[in-house]
C-alpha cells in the first residue's frame, strides 16, 4: 500500500520582508488501516531566517489586510466593532481639523500683531527724525533772531555817533538860543501807532543779557524805571546841546564828545559780550541737543542688538531641543519596533512548539493496522467527523491569531501616530508660549518709548510757544522803539517809517502764518500719535 507526499500550501510572505514566514512541511507516516485509510502525521514548523548586511533587525511577514479580511466570515458584531473605530477616527480627525484651524487664527493673529508692531516702529522713526527737524529749525530761527538784536544794537551805536557829531558840528557853529523841540502826540494825516515805554535803559542796562535767554530770564522792568532812565538820557542830551558860552561850549563839546565815545565804546563792549555769550549758550544747546540726540540712537541699536540677541539664542535652544527630542523619538521608535520583533518571534516559536506537541498528540493517537480492521463503519463515520471538527477549530483558531495579528498591527500604528500628535502638539504649544512672551516684552517697551516720545514732544511744543511768544513781544517792542526814535522827523520821514512799519507788519503776519502752520502740523502729528 502506498500513498502520495502532498505537502500542505505555506503561509502567504511578502517576497521584500527579512524574515520568512514560517513552512509547515508535512511527514506523511505510512500506517496500515482498515479498508485502505491512511494517516497523515504533521511535521514540525521550521522558520528561515536571514541576516542583511547592515544590521537590521528580523521582521515577521505580516499578510496584506485585504488577504486576512478575505478569510473572515462577516458577523454582526465585526460590523459593529468597525462601525465604532469608523466613528473614533471621524471624531478624532474632526478634533485634528478644529486644531490645525486653532492653530492657523493663532499664527494669523500673531502675523498681525508683529505687522502692526513694525507699523508703530517705523511711525515712531519717522515721529524722532520730525523732531529732530524741529530742533533744527528752532535753533535756525534763534540764530536770526540774535542777527536781528546784532543788528539793532550796531544801529543803535550809528544814532548814538551821528548824535555826537550833529552835536559837534552845532558847537562849532555859531551860538544859538535855547533848543526847543515839540513832539506831536497825534500827527494829522498820519497813521496812529500806541507807544508804549521801552523795558530797558537805553540802549541796554548794566548787566542786561541780550538775546532770547535774555528775555526769557529777565522780567522787564516796571515803567517808572524805564521813565527815569528816558528822563536821565534826555537831560544829558539836553545838557550838552546848551553851553553857557562860545568857548565853555567848545570845551563842553569835547568833553562831552570823549564822553559820549567812551559810552559808545562800553555800549559796544557791553553788546559784543552780551552776543557772544548768546552765541556760546546757543553752541551749547546745540551741542547738548546733538548729544541726547545720539545717546538716544545709541540706546535705540542697544537695545536692537540685545533683541537680536536675545533672538539667536532662544533659536538656538530651541534647536537643541528639537534635535534632543528628534534623538529620544527615534531612540524610542528603534525599541519599540526591536521590542514587537522579538515579541513576534517569541510568538512563532511557541506556536512552532505548540504544532509539535499537537504532532506528538497525533502520534499518539495512531493506531495500529490490526486495530483498524477492527474498527466498524459507524467509528470510521465518527472519526471523519472528528477530522472535520478539528480542521475546522484549526481554521478558525487561524483565523483568530490573523485578526489579532491584524488588530495589533493598526493598535501600533495608531499608537505611533497619537505619539507623533502628541509631540507636535508639545512643541506648538512651547514656540507659541515663547512667541507670545517676546510680544508681551517687545510691546511692553514699545508703550515705554512711546510714553517717553510723548512727553519729550508736549515739553518741546511748550518751550517752541514760549519762544514764539517772547518773538511776538520782543518784535512789537522794536517797532514801536523805532517809531518813537522816527516820530520827530518830517513828513518825507514819517512816510519811510510808516512804510516800514508797514514792511515789519507784513513780515510779522507772515511768520504768524508760518507759526500757525507750525501749529497745526503739530497738532496733526498730536492727534495721529493719539489715534495710533
Amino acid at each position: 500500500m502506498s500513498s502520495k507526499r502532498t505537502p500542505l500550501p505555506s503561509r502567504v510572505s511578502e517576497p521584500n520582508s527579512t524574515f520568512r514566514s514560517p513552512e509547515t512541511t508535512f511527514a506523511p507516516t505510512r500506517s496500515p488501516a482498515p479498508g485502505g485509510m491512511m494517516t497523515q502525521r504533521v511535521g514540525h514548523v521550521t522558520f528561515q531566517e536571514e541576516e542583511a548586511d547592515d544590521g537590521e533587525d528580523v521582521a515577521t511577514a505580516i499578510p496584506s489586510v485585504n488577504e486576512r479580511l478575505g478569510h473572515l466570515r462577516p458577523s454582526r458584531e465585526l460590523l459593529e466593532y468597525y462601525r465604532k473605530k469608523i466613528a473614533e477616527f471621524d471624531g478624532e480627525h474632526e478634533d485634528m481639523l478644529n486644531r490645525l484651524e486653532q492653530y492657523k487664527m493663532t499664527y494669523e493673529q500673531q502675523h498681525k500683531l508683529e505687522w502692526e508692531l513694525r507699523q508703530r516702529e517705523e511711525e515712531i522713526v519717522e515721529l524722532q527724525k520730525a523732531l529732530s527737524d524741529m530742533q533744527v529749525y528752532l535753533f535756525q530761527e534763534r540764530d536770526h533772531v540774535l542777527r536781528l538784536f546784532a543788528e539793532n544794537d550796531r544801529l543803535k551805536i550809528q544814532e548814538l555817533e551821528d548824535r555826537k557829531r550833529i552835536q559837534h558840528l552845532l558847537s562849532l557853529s555859531s551860538p544859538a538860543g535855547p533848543e526847543v523841540t515839540y513832539f506831536h502826540k497825534e500827527p494829522p494825516s498820519k497813521a496812529i501807532v500806541t507807544q508804549k515805554h521801552l523795558q530797558k535803559r537805553y540802549p541796554h542796562a548794566e548787566g542786561e543779557k541780550v538775546g532770547l535767554k535774555a528775555e526769557v530770564l529777565i522780567r522787564p522792568q516796571s515803567n517808572r524805571t524805564r521813565r527815569e532812565a528816558q528822563d536821565r538820557v534826555a537831560a544829558k542830551t539836553k545838557g550838552k546841546q546848551r553851553p553857557a558860552s562860545g568857548q565853555q561850549k567848545a570845551v563842553q563839546s569835547e568833553g562831552g564828545g570823549h564822553q559820549e565815545d567812551r559810552e559808545i565804546l562800553l555800549l559796544q563792549i557791553e553788546a559784543l559780550q552780551s552776543q557772544m555769550k548768546e552765541q556760546a549758550e546757543l553752541s551749547r544747546e546745540q551741542t547738548e541737543a546733538l548729544l541726547e540726540d545720539r545717546r538716544v540712537r545709541i540706546e535705540e541699536m542697544q537695545t536692537v542688538i540685545e533683541r537680536d540677541c536675545s533672538k539667536i539664542q532662544s533659536l538656538n535652544e530651541k534647536l537643541h531641543r528639537t534635535q534632543q527630542m528628534l534623538y529620544d523619538s527615534t531612540k524610542d521608535y528603534l525599541e519599540l519596533k526591536y521590542e514587537g520583533r522579538s515579541q513576534e518571534r517569541g510568538w512563532m516559536a511557541e506556536k512552532d512548539q505548540l504544532l509539535q506537541e499537537l504532532d506528538h498528540c497525533k502520534e499518539q493517537l495512531d493506531v495500529s493496522k490490526d486495530d483498524v480492521l477492527v474498527i466498524s463503519d459507524h467509528a470510521l463515520e465518527e472519526r471523519q467527523t472528528q477530522s472535520l471538527e478539528i480542521e475546522s477549530l484549526e481554521n478558525q483558531l487561524q483565523q483568530a491569531q490573523k485578526l489579532a495579528d491584524m488588530y495589533r498591527e493598526q493598535v501600533i500604528g495608531l499608537e505611533d501616530e497619537l505619539a507623533r500628535i502628541r509631540e507636535r502638539d508639545d512643541v506648538s504649544k512651547d514656540a507659541y508660549k515663547d512667541k507670545m512672551v517676546k510680544l508681551a516684552k517687545r510691546l511692553q517697551l514699545m508703550n515705554q518709548r512711546y510714553d517717553a516720545l510723548e512727553k519729550r514732544r508736549n515739553l518741546e511744543i511748550e518751550g517752541f510757544k514760549n519762544d514764539t511768544r517772547i518773538l511776538r513781544t520782543r518784535l512789537k517792542d522794536v517797532e514801536k522803539q523805532l517809531y518813537k526814535m522816527t516820530v520827530g522827523v518830517g513828513e518825507e520821514g514819517d512816510m519811510l517809517m510808516l512804510h516800514d512799519i508797514h514792511q515789519t507788519a507784513r513780515r510779522s503776519k507772515k511768520m504768524q502764518g508760518e507759526l500757525h502752520q507750525l501749529k497745526a502740523f503739530i497738532y496733526g502729528m498730536e492727534n495721529d500719535l493719539r489715534n495710533l
